[in-house]
């Protein structure tokens, strides 16, 4: 697979762009993240033109259509961010993005909870940066987050799982896929979709059922929105004990009474929280390599980012 296309905010790959001439490094993101993705940098507050260094700004008034003001001066600087913004993620079209890192807190480019202050001057956590927000909904189906969330691991897991269904879904569409290439999608996906949505999971697999009743670009497009959606929902150890559960099935003529016996044990202590994902997807790795399970070699649950990231360590 090529590189994935992410966006990032500038700073957090080490760039002196903040408004005191500063950075936001995230050495994870450059340096570990950075081996599989390429960054698309994008810095609101300097592209459009504040300088560096710069007055500092925050958001006030209404949670709705909040305003950018410098924070000494009391200069309202909404409407060029909000005529920029609305440029460049325009220009972003074009850069097969498959998701964006945002940099947490910043009044133009945090995702959530960033100050917002009232006319009396008291702030809440309840606004969204001005770039951010006008990327979100241009983009609703691409996946984001801020750097700060993603040093909990259930997060970070979940949203480098979704750049790389991002990127394979981008992969599928660049071929002008037919209708057996999209049931071929979806079967490679359909446990990984079930350990986040088995809602989803259904609606999906009827929408594939009848695709051949369904306009191709209708088709598309209907699945791509409940893949992002689902995939968006997080992967529970409720949910993911399902999937292992489910996995084990696929070997009720092979195991040896130990080897069930040794599989079940994992299975359940994965349940109770005692080990992490990767040892018992580890475990049926083996079974699928010894017993030569087709089906189970191109599920994408087995393996669905590079082991090198170990994401499931820690989940």
């Amino acid at each position: 697979m090529e590189k994935i296309r992410l966006g990032i905010s500038t700073c957090l790959l080490g760039e002196p762009v903040r408004y005191d001439g500063g950075h936001k490094l995230d050495r994870y993101l450059r340096d570990t993240l950075g081996q599989y993705v390429e960054y698309v940098p994008v810095c609101p507050e300097t592209e459009a033109g504040f300088g560096i260094p710069r007055e500092s700004m925050h958001l006030e008034g209404d949670v709705d259509s909040p305003r950018l003001v410098t924070s000494r001066t009391g200069k309202d600087m909404t409407e060029p961010m909000v005529a920029w913004a609305n440029e460049r993620v325009r220009q972003l079209e074009s850069e097969e993005l498959c998701g964006f890192i945002f940099k947490s807190n910043s009044p133009s480019s945090g995702m959530e909870r960033v100050k917002l202050f009232d006319h009396n001057r008291v702030p809440r956590k309840v606004g969204v940066g001005i770039f951010a927000g006008i990327f979100m909904k241009h983009f609703p189906l691409l996946p984001v987050e801020e750097e700060g969330r993603l040093h909990d691991p259930m997060l970070r897991e979940n949203f480098i799982e979704r750049i790389f269904i991002a990127k394979r879904w981008r992969d599928l569409i660049a071929e002008k896929p037919g209708v057996g290439d999209l049931i071929d999608f979806h079967t490679r996906h359909k446990l990984l979709i079930l350990a986040h949505s088995p809602k989803h999971g259904s609606m999906m697999g009827k929408l594939v059922a009848a695709a051949k009743q369904t306009p191709r670009d209708e088709l598309f497009d209907r699945y791509q929105a409940l893949l992002m959606d689902g995939v968006r929902l997080r992967a529970t150890l409720r949910k993911n004990t399902n999937v292992l559960q489910h996995l084990m099935g696929y070997f009720k003529r092979d195991l040896t009474a130990d080897e069930k016996q040794e599989l079940l044990e994992v299975i359940d202590h994965f349940r109770m929280g005692y080990v992490p994902l990767i040892v018992p997807v580890t475990l049926i790795c083996h079974y699928v390599r010894k017993y030569d399970q087709p089906y189970l070699k191109q599920q994408v649950y087995l393996s669905p980012h590079p082991v090198e990231l170990a994401l499931r360590n820690h989940v």
